[in-house]
């Protein structure tokens, strides 16, 4: 246990230029080889921005299926084995991206090369991994589903020659419409249409020329917006998570737990839920607060007598979510780690000035308690390539929240005011199970009138409410100057549509039911 990385982080000054790397998790995502620098800058790889903006005009993507989304029915006692064959993937597509961004010369003189020498190698390996994925689930009795092996091929894209136009598509609004799984489950789309309508009526002012952050990978100056200047929207967020669940009616309590912000920099960059017994599973940071523990190989025994940071030591619950970092050109003690630097994820990690977790309420009636261990995903990753189907995102800023709630772009925000990120999690459990295959179907948001659908009972919702002391941005002539983004993985060029929160309850029983009482109730406990 414990190899949480709790780092002093450095106060150089340095000029950033990490190229990203190309990763993906659960098998599936959009690759994209960034190799463009910004001016008198070469990279990390010794390309100048010529010979990037020459060689940026051949480099094609490569979209794979995402297999884990697919497995929705995996045995319990074969999950681990799959868990492990779900890595392979990614790193075969992780290799695939390192033999495209290694063979320019041999690309540029045989046109079928990256079809022959990359992409069809990688279908056979793919393949080969998704039977060992049946063979797993069927070993202990499990039904595969035998369309899944047609996800073994992938596709090719050429990229853009600008670092604004690489990515999923922005059109009305904001809205994120490039990756959407279509004929077979190929990705489709990949452009990001400037000039095309921000959210709140705003055009963008052009092409982003060079403007790929300060790694290379995003974001851009589509991605921000000034805040005064979007119009007021009532809807909080994407997705079904819709406003908060509790109201006039129903359970109207609340319990609020204290757990600080990650004061004492307990990071690393895996994700127990999505990938266990996998180091750097999650190819970004993430901020730990409550259970002290939580890293990829941790048991629930182990998380259950774990330390925690919240002040109520009956909450060893881990709650986690990616880092926020300013691009200003400054290096974090990870620059030249896996899911750090090495992966895109660069510039100096912002510590929230506050972290509000806190339970509510459902409209419909009374709540049941949380199992131990329940595991809860919101948001989506990599939303950015998948689409929003899963997305639950809120950025806002502080005198605005009730106003205004972005879900496409960062809020620039006036001096005074901070930069907020607000989650509320799904608050439907199947009454079963701790967490499913696919890490979503034991859980589900409630309606509009607070009811939980197929039989399942209401929980406590958890929402967390993050802000920060953030230097606004600036956009000058098509450009983002001193960007803000949230880690991700780097095909999704840290776009704001792919913050997320975790969650694993860990609640001693005595706080569990003290929470379901003073909800039920209709007291504010903390």
């Amino acid at each position: 246990m414990g190899r949480n990385t709790r780092k002093r982080r450095s106060s150089m000054a340095n000029k950033a230029i990490a190229a990203s790397a190309a990763l993906a998790l659960g098998g599936g995502g959009l690759i994209w080889a960034n190799f463009y620098a910004s001016a008198h800058e070469s990279n990390n790889n010794g390309w100048s921005q010529n010979q990037t903006k020459a060689a940026a005009a051949q480099v094609a993507t490569i979209s794979c299926p995402d297999v884990g989304q697919k497995l929705t029915n995996v045995p319990q006692s074969a999950r681990q084995g799959v868990a492990t064959e779900l890595a392979n993937l990614d790193k075969q597509i992780t290799e695939a991206y390192a033999r495209l961004a290694s063979t320019r010369q041999a690309q540029a003189g045989d046109s079928g090369f990256v079809q022959n020498a990359i992409v069809g190698p990688l279908k056979e390996k793919r393949a080969a991994t998704i039977d060992r994925i049946r063979l797993d689930i069927q070993r202990v009795g499990g039904q595969f589903n035998t369309s899944l092996s047609q996800l073994a091929a992938c596709t090719t894209q050429n990229a853009q020659t600008n670092a604004g136009e690489t990515g999923g598509q922005q059109q009305n609004g904001g809205q994120q419409q490039g990756g959407q799984q279509q004929n077979g489950g190929q990705q489709q789309g990949g452009q990001q249409q400037n000039g095309g309508q921000q959210q709140g009526g705003q055009q963008n002012g052009g092409q982003q020329q060079g403007n790929g952050g300060q790694g290379g990978n995003g974001p851009v100056a589509a991605d921000f917006v000034d805040i005064t200047k979007v119009q007021g929207n009532a809807q909080l967020g994407v997705g079904q998570n819709g406003l908060p669940a509790n109201g006039n009616s129903g359970s109207k309590g609340s319990f609020t737990t204290k757990c600080g912000t990650n004061g004492n920099d307990n990071h690393n960059t895996d994700n127990v839920i999505v990938a266990p017994g996998v180091a750097n599973g999650a190819h970004h940071l993430h901020d730990y607060v409550g259970n002290q523990n939580n890293d990829a190989f941790a048991s629930d025994q182990e998380l259950a007598g774990a330390g925690t940071s919240c002040q109520n030591q009956g909450d060893k619950s881990s709650y986690f979510w990616p880092v926020l970092r300013l691009q200003d050109g400054t290096q974090d003690f990870d620059q030249n780690n896996d899911g750090g630097g090495k992966e895109g994820n660069v510039g100096k990690i912002l510590q929230p000035a506050q972290a509000q977790l806190k339970f509510v309420g459902n409209k419909k009636g009374n709540v049941v308690a949380m199992p131990t261990a329940l595991r809860i995903i919101t948001g989506d990753a990599k939303a950015f390539v998948n689409g929003n189907a899963n997305a639950n995102v809120n950025w806002s800023c502080t005198g605005f929240e009730n106003k205004v709630q972005l879900e496409t772009q960062y809020p620039i925000c006036p001096q005074g005011s901070q930069v907020v990120r607000t989650t509320n999690f799904q608050s439907c459990w199947d009454g079963q199970n701790i967490d499913s295959a696919n890490h979503r179907t034991h859980v589900a948001f409630a309606a509009a009138d607070g009811s939980c659908a197929n039989g399942f009972k209401a929980i406590p919702q958890l929402q967390v409410r993050l802000v920060y002391n953030v230097p606004a941005p600036k956009l000058q002539n098509g450009t983002v100057v001193n960007p803000y983004a949230v880690d991700t993985f780097p095909e999704n060029l840290h776009k704001p549509i792919t913050d997320h929160n975790d969650f694993i309850n860990f609640f001693s029983t005595n706080t569990m039911n003290q929470m379901v009482n003073c909800i039920n109730t209709g007291k504010k406990c903390q």
